[in-house]
């Protein structure tokens, strides 16, 4: 657990970073942002949940692909969440992108959490 908070706070930081640049420095809309940010944190999130949280070291082409396909698809699904968190507040309210961004970072991560270890990485 304590592994997952550090690099799911690294993960955060990888989204947050990726939006603020796509988002507030470069002018890209706000769901584009918002997915762009999801890529970048999903690469680092599987590597590290892989390798240093959930200890799973095998490099069989079988479990790998179980892992990513299924790592893949929970993200998405939580990925979409954070979509329309985005949009509904930023979009919709015109509420402070880097205060949601955070929140939605916050709920996503808990169910993140809860699927990597009961189905992505379970042992």
């Amino acid at each position: 657990m304590l592994l997952y908070i550090i690099f799911g706070l690294g993960t955060t930081a990888v989204n947050m970073i990726a939006y603020e640049v796509t988002y507030n420095r470069i002018g890209i809309c706000n769901l584009i942002s918002t997915i762009i940010a999801w890529v970048f944190a999903v690469v680092f999130a599987f590597i590290t949940n892989k390798l240093f949280v959930f200890d799973s070291k095998s490099l069989a082409w079988e479990k790998v692909k179980y892992e990513l396909v299924t790592f893949l698809t929970c993200r998405l699904i939580t990925g979409i969440f954070d979509v329309i968190i985005m949009f509904v507040a930023v979009d919709m309210m015109d509420w402070n992108s880097l205060v949601w961004k955070f929140v939605s970072n916050v709920l996503v991560t808990v169910l993140n959490y809860i699927a990597s270890k009961l189905v992505i990485f379970k042992k």
